[in-house]
């Protein structure tokens, strides 16, 4: 069997673009990302981009037995790896943008991102942001991943923005030094395509 690193390395240089990080993401930052998941009841939490599975196994260890976990992944080689070594996880080979062909709107608690914002097309970041807009409830919360190599330019500020727009709420946490490249996450909160209303985001410095 394959190890994970193994295969995020061929993933990486098979598609840089896709890939996006030069390497796994890094424990502390892991963790912080995956706080918004649930931990009571019966919850349905949507992974976009689980890559090997190392968060996936984090988010699992959170999750009680009645929960519901899936994950959107578009690389074939990765679908197989993660067939192989986390039969427990519902992978869904599709593009994030197509979320609504598979689950109705309003299904999920939580959505959990480690896709590379900043190397995805501008309208395609918008595709996906809605349709995550779309599946999240009400009352849901929504986290990715920022590098700080990203979040200084146009990009990252362009993505940021869109946040502010498909959100009521995005907050910004504190910076992970020990990620490679340091990174920070995003938790956005009420959906504006669910609750219908437009109010501007509010962007904390810290958690």
């Amino acid at each position: 069997m394959r190890s994970d690193l193994g295969v995020f390395l061929k993933a990486a240089v098979r598609r840089p673009l896709v890939i996006g990080a030069f390497a796994p993401t890094s424990e502390p930052l892991a963790a912080q990302l995956v706080e918004v998941v649930p931990k009571r009841g019966a919850p349905t939490v949507l992974e976009l981009g689980p890559g090997t599975g190392a968060i996936s196994e984090l988010i699992r260890s959170r999750l009680p037995a009645q929960a519901r976990f899936m994950a959107v992944e578009t690389d074939r080689a990765m679908v197989d790896h993660l067939a192989q070594t986390r039969p427990w996880l519902e992978v869904l080979h599709m593009d994030a943008a197509d979320l609504g062909s598979r689950i109705g709107e309003g299904e999920v608690d939580a959505v959990v991102s480690a896709l590379p914002w900043t190397l995805i097309p501008e309208r395609a970041q918008g595709r996906i942001l809605e349709a995550v807009s779309r599946v999240l409830a009400s009352g849901g919360s929504f986290t990715t991943i920022a590098y700080l190599t990203g979040t200084r330019f146009g990009p990252g500020r362009r993505f940021r923005g869109r946040l502010g727009a498909a959100f009521d709420e995005v907050l910004t946490t504190r910076t992970v030094w020990r990620n490679l490249p340091p990174a920070r996450t995003y938790v956005c909160r009420r959906p504006i395509v669910a609750t219908r209303h437009a109010k501007g985001a509010y962007d904390a410095d810290h958690v």
